[in-house]
């Protein structure tokens, strides 16, 4: 019996443990299982921020180049072959100094040709106006009248029979070879003052033609219209150059010069902004250059007209910048931001961590470990904003969490 009661003893314990430790068992799945499939609320940390002081701008960009306020696209008023270039680019100039010269040669040839003629037709002149004295003077006859009277004198004689008829014929005669020479001169007299009026008139002609030869001449040293920096040199030595009186526009450009040290982004803003924009507007000029400078301007021009292309409408603007350092080059990509609106020293949360209800009404999502999903929801009244951040004018402090949507 005492063996019996020993068996039955010994198997109650071996069910015993077993049933603890599946039991055990059982409950660690149990937990394990339960915390698997309980939800997780925990927050990545890349999607929170905080709530924080500073400044902030409300403000439309215009994009565009930097253009210096004076630019000059210097042409020669000569034709001809670059023989010097005194300049480069990236020099300073003053008004007045010579940039480049031409080849002389031809010019000064066509001078001496001009100075030829001129003295041909004044010598012409010259011939003419003594023909025309001597014509005149021949054409006044002062020994026609007593001619005249000789003959009257002679005929009277003849007819009381004083003289021959011979004697009369001679006076005659001597009366009509004066009196047709008289009509020779006068004719001649009236044919060369209309040669005095032609050499005259070609004497001024050589003249027109030497003055030009001559001011060719000095056009073929070119100077600078203005104190600048030269942007650009678009000619070499040995290029041919044309002229600026003949082709107009088309002519050769020898250099670009401007006046650096004012400057203004040439931009364009769109006609759903342009409203909000008028003159003397502060704005900030960034430069890809200078990404970390900002350079002040303000608004000195507004376009009436505006310009469409793909079907989208803009306006341009020229915002004015001072430039005394010459940081600023011309043509430089800029991005020139016209402030609307501006508060410093605000509180401010990143704009995407804003969520906007069909009402209208703003909130914030903000870091909960007691909430139910580990957030909670918080009503916020907001100011401007800039795309990146936004101004929060209720519903949060400095230093609060803040979840980005």
């Amino acid at each position: 019996m005492a063996n019996g009661n020993g068996r039955r003893k010994g198997r109650w314990l071996k069910w015993g443990v077993t049933f603890c430790i599946v039991a055990g068992v059982l409950t660690a799945g149990g937990l394990y299982l339960q915390a698997k499939l309980k939800p997780d609320y925990s927050i990545d940390p890349s999607k929170l921020s905080k709530v924080e002081r500073g400044d902030i701008a409300r403000s439309v960009v215009a994009t565009g180049k930097i253009e210096p306020r004076v630019k000059v696209e210097v042409k020669s008023k000569a034709s001809g072959i670059v023989e010097k270039l005194l300049v480069d680019y990236g020099q300073y100039v003053k008004q007045g100094d010579v940039l480049a010269e031409l080849d002389k040669e031809e010019l000064r040839a066509r001078v001496r040709e001009a100075k030829a003629s001129v003295s041909a037709a004044q010598a012409a002149e010259q011939m003419a106006l003594a023909s025309y004295e001597r014509n005149r003077a021949e054409s006044e006859a002062p020994e026609l009248p007593f001619l005249k009277s000789s003959v009257d004198r002679a005929a009277q004689m003849h007819k009381q029979g004083l003289i021959s008829r011979a004697v009369l014929e001679e006076a005659e005669r001597a009366y009509e070879v004066a009196r047709n020479k008289q009509l020779i001169a006068t004719r001649n007299a009236t044919v060369t003052r209309a040669e005095i009026g032609r050499a005259r008139a070609q004497a001024a002609q050589a003249q027109a033609v030497l003055e030009r030869a001559e001011e060719d001449l000095r056009n073929s040293t070119i100077i600078s219209p203005m104190n600048g920096l030269v942007l650009s040199r678009d000619v070499e030595v040995g290029d041919a150059v044309s002229s600026i009186l003949v082709l107009g526009s088309q002519a050769t450009l020898v250099m670009t010069l401007g006046d650096v040290s004012d400057v203004y982004v040439l931009g364009k803003v769109d006609q759903a902004d342009i409203g909000r924009v008028h003159l003397g507007q502060e704005a900030r000029i960034t430069v890809e250059s200078y990404k970390d400078k900002k350079f002040a301007g303000n608004v000195m021009k507004i376009s009436p007209l505006g310009e469409e292309k793909d079907n989208v409408t803009t306006f341009e603007v020229r915002v004015s910048i001072k430039n005394p350092g010459g940081l600023l080059k011309a043509n430089m990509s800029a991005n020139a931001e016209i402030v609307l609106e501006e508060r410093k020293g605000v509180l401010l949360a990143p704009e995407s961590s804003i969520l906007f209800g069909r009402d209208g009404k703003a909130t914030i999502e903000a870091p909960d470990p007691t909430a139910p999903k580990g957030r909670r929801i918080v009503p916020v009244t907001v100011g401007i904003t800039n795309g990146v951040k936004a101004e929060l004018l209720a519903g949060m402090k400095a230093g609060d969490q803040v979840i980005l949507q």
